[in-house]
């Protein structure tokens, strides 16, 4: 009898075949901690030639224009690539998260400025609220070094 192959036993198969053919070191990539982590959250991680900057929020210099909001995150967000070895120009993937969907215009022109040209692949997500209550937006952002 002919046993038809699940999708669960083709992801094991196909799993199996990469963990004997993957060089060790690309299994085993070394995962660094960057900046100062607190008991929940580090500012950044980097896996090889990746870093992954956690979701930044606008500082204290912020007011409360989205603009304004926009270009203090994002400059949280350089000031974190460049601590971890890279810079914002190489950033890859952004996720931005907008409690008000009316803001992506204003959000969408103080982005433009940091990537003029060629900006990194983004997705943005309307949200119902972030964790600190004057916020507009938080961005998280992936890099390569």
């Amino acid at each position: 009898m002919l046993r038809l192959a699940t999708p669960l036993r083709t992801t094991r198969l196909v799993l199996a075949v990469l963990a004997l053919t993957l060089p060790a070191a690309a299994r085993a990539q070394a995962r660094e901690a960057l900046g100062q982590s607190t008991a929940t959250l580090t500012p950044a991680i980097r896996v090889g030639n990746l870093v992954f900057a956690s979701g930044a929020l606008p500082g204290r210099d912020a007011d409360s224009t989205i603009q304004s909001q926009t270009t203090s995150t994002l400059n949280s967000i350089r000031r974190t690539l460049e601590s971890a070895g890279t810079t914002i120009e190489n950033a890859v993937k952004c996720t931005v998260f907008l409690v008000d969907g009316a803001d992506f215009r204003g959000m969408n022109e103080a982005y433009a400025k940091f990537w003029p040209s060629a900006p990194p692949a983004r997705t943005t997500v309307v949200v119902k609220a972030l964790v600190v209550p004057n916020a507009k937006l938080e961005i998280e952002c992936m890099a390569v070094r």
